[in-house]
């Protein structure tokens, strides 16, 4: 949309630092003529930039730059005892019943919702699945009989998988695509495939929590590699920690989140990921690739996962619908490279066919003309959502205060003091009905216990202003 690029040209200008806070943008008068735009493709764009947080509109004068007085997370993570661009060790993972604890009391009803990266239900397509699962199922009555020995695709849906890759710029043979029950299952036997118990995973740091669930569930160490908010792993850090080979106690694998990462938010540059998947490739060594954020990156373009720089096959690119559709579908895919037969042997032996009724549900949906506009109608709220709770954490929290400037997905990374310890915190905030996820449940190692990450799929509302003031009172103790 001619809106959306003109937005996101700004929002690039804004946070390179090319355009400070305080800047008057062009009047819209003026970028109508130099751009040869309507005036209302114009002032949709600079909305655009309004509800993001970025711009601010002045009466009678225009917009201005906003100033944002939280100071970003700008330098890269390190696990402690590295030294910067190294990383630590090999450790066993254990978050797994810490974290239970954690989920099921943010998880109560009556909890203000930080907690959980889900979006809130009335951003996704209730309605729009319950009509085309009454009419698939009218029209096909016999998806309702399938067999789980009749293939693990539905044409359909394998047609509207690649159909769409080629609009990221990531070519998927059919082949190589096998629909899983999510992205977390897809992660799963990607792990059972190409590691066994005791081997060294590679992840970013912080990491999303499931990731390191996974591998604690089957015995295998992660390796917390030092990670930007910006711009994502460190290749150099992960150059030095792939040199020894798999046989030799090294890197057996690595488990990567390049677009929109969960927790920081980062998009890893093209010509990092082209080196990235180089770098592995040649070393022999897999990338499991989770690209679920990638349909809710925000700026430009749709990030291209690092799959579409491997020529060698080597990468397995993960994903599901859970965040863009429905949690409930429990629909995703692997697209496995080289390693398909592979995925689809643990996929048979480990939970047989994804129900069919919804993939061929799923199918149409992508293939509907409104789907684009959903997708770009979840990136405009997402990013308006983001924008509302740093301002409030400006707001509410202490002035020490770092925080993410996430370039998708819908979570924020804050750092607080550092005697601040978040998981007593979160033992606080429980009684106060305040969720959110303490820093270390990221870590492998127990690192960042003085951050947390704030959930932000819910539009904002008094209810979430209130829940961040209260938490900001009890930060300040």
């Amino acid at each position: 949309m001619l809106y959306e690029n003109l937005a996101n040209e700004f929002a690039r200008l804004i946070g390179d630092g090319q355009m400070r806070p305080g800047d008057r943008l062009p009047s819209v008068r003026h970028l109508a003529r130099q751009r040869k735009l309507s005036i209302s493709t114009v002032v949709q764009a600079l909305r655009t930039l309004e509800s993001r947080g970025m711009v601010e509109a002045r009466p009678q004068s225009g917009y201005y730059v906003r100033h944002r007085p939280m100071r970003m997370i700008e330098a890269a993570t390190a696990p402690a005892g590295a030294l910067p661009g190294q990383c630590g060790q090999p450790v066993a993972v254990g978050v797994s019943r810490r974290l239970v604890d954690v989920l099921r009391v943010n998880e109560a009803p009556e909890m203000v919702p930080f907690g959980s990266a889900l979006p809130a239900p009335g951003l996704l397509l209730a309605p729009r699945l319950n009509r085309l699962y009454a009419s698939i199922a009218r029209r096909q009555p016999q998806l309702l009989s399938t067999s789980s020995h009749s293939g693990l695709n539905e044409a359909p849906l394998l047609r509207a998988i690649t159909r769409r890759a080629l609009e990221w710029g990531c070519p998927l043979a059919a082949e190589e695509v096998v629909v899983t029950n999510s992205c977390t299952e897809a992660m799963a036997l990607c792990l059972r495939a190409v590691t066994r118990p005791g081997d060294t995973v590679a992840v970013e740091s912080p990491t999303y929590y499931v990731m390191l669930q996974l591998l604690e569930a089957m015995g295998l160490r992660a390796l917390e590699i030092p990670t930007h908010p910006v711009t994502g792993i460190s290749l150099d850090a992960l150059d030095l920690a792939t040199r020894q080979p798999p046989e030799a106690g090294g890197v057996a694998a690595c488990l990567l989140i390049p677009n929109g990462a969960n927790p920081l938010g980062s998009v890893m540059p093209d010509a990092a990921k082209a080196a990235l998947a180089k770098l592995l490739a040649a070393r022999g060594m897999a990338l499991i690739e989770d690209d679920i954020y990638g349909d809710i990156c925000f700026s430009g373009a749709r990030p291209r996962p690092i799959h579409a720089f491997d020529a060698s096959g080597n990468t397995m690119l993960c994903t599901s619908f859970s965040k863009t559709v429905s949690p409930g579908l429990r629909v995703g895919f692997v697209a496995a490279g080289r390693r398909a037969a592979d995925i689809v042997l643990q996929k048979t032996l480990n939970s047989g066919k994804t129900n069919p009724l919804t993939q061929h549900v799923i199918a149409e949906l992508m293939e509907s003309r409104g789907f684009d506009v959903h997708l770009r109608t979840l990136r405009r709220r997402f990013a308006e959502q983001i924008a509302r709770t740093r301002d409030a954490v400006a707001r509410h929290f202490p002035a020490e205060t770092r925080v993410t400037d996430p370039q998708g997905g819908f979570v924020l990374w804050l750092e607080l003091p550092p005697e601040v310890d978040c998981t007593a915190l979160h033992a606080r905030a429980v009684q106060e009905r305040i969720a959110f996820v303490p820093g270390e449940m990221f870590s492998a190692s127990g690192q960042y216990k003085n951050c947390l990450r704030l959930a932000c799929g819910e539009p904002w509302s008094e209810t979430l202003e209130d829940g961040m003031r209260r938490l900001g009172r009890l930060i300040a103790g």
